[in-house]
């Protein structure tokens, strides 16, 4: 492809853009987005918002996740509306509550700080619900801290699972779970994520496993996932006591 047909299919998109934006200023409403579709060819894949989540949690994994060919992703949580992450700074608007999904193929449990995993572990009306989602999924997942919500619900009574490196312990001392210091543990049809950007990892093994190794790869590039960060500090087992603090200190004066 030339790079002035690139251009020009750039441009057209922008002026696409522009044009329905000025036709919705001149009717005085906002630009209509389309709602979740129902009944589609691929798998329905919904997402929990909670309280106090963590951005990177569900987002990651729904960019590569929504790639997969006739696949439905939907944000959902109590009831539809803003749902705020542990920051406050930004929030995610869910398009349907609990009460209006029964049936899922794919659950993904997003972690939170302690206030929201907290709150999700101890939500009753929450944990019901991911028992009855978890009943008829193909594949129940998690992302950091969200494996101790499922773990809550009663979902890994003598699986092995990961969760955010700081914790481990808590996991697996409170609960039948053995913990593995993984990127992603598949224990039958569950599979939980390390931390936060691990679930971008954990979503592509899911759409190789959905749909193939060579869609996943396509994925991968598609979003243009190649990981080289400025530093070598990212593997808890490889860091210092002093980095791990601080780590910590971050992310508690970052929550509110």
């Amino acid at each position: 492809m030339s790079h002035s047909t690139t251009r020009r299919n750039v441009l057209r998109g922008t002026v696409a853009t522009a044009a329905l934006a000025a036709t919705a200023a001149a009717a005085g409403t906002e630009t209509a987005y389309p709602a979740p579709r129902d009944g589609g060819t691929g798998p329905n894949i919904g997402i929990l918002l909670y309280d106090g989540y963590s951005l990177l949690d569900p987002t990651g994994p729904a960019e590569v996740l929504s790639r997969l060919p006739d696949a439905t992703v939907t944000m959902i949580a109590e009831k539809r509306g803003a749902v705020r992450t542990d920051t406050a700074d930004v929030a995610v608007v869910a398009d349907r509550s609990i009460a209006e999904v029964d049936r899922l193929d794919v659950l993904l449990v997003p972690g939170a700080g302690n206030r929201g995993t907290t709150g999700a572990m101890n939500n009753q009306k929450l944990l019901r619900w991911i028992r009855e989602m978890h009943r008829h999924t193909r594949w129940t997942t998690s992302v950091c801290t969200g494996s101790i919500v499922l773990a809550a619900a009663g979902l890994l009574d003598g699986r092995e699972a990961t969760t955010y490196w700081a914790s481990a312990d808590y996991l697996q001392s409170t609960f039948d779970v053995t913990y593995l210091p993984q990127r992603y543990v598949r224990s039958g049809k569950i599979i939980t994520a390390a931390g936060v950007s691990a679930g971008v990892d954990m979503a592509l093994y899911l759409a190789s496993v959905i749909a193939d190794d060579d869609t996943a790869k396509a994925i991968q590039l598609a979003v243009e996932y190649d990981p080289q960060p400025p530093f070598d500090s990212g593997n808890a087992a490889e860091a210092d006591p002093r980095l791990k603090e601080r780590a910590l200190q971050l992310l508690a004066a970052s929550q509110v």
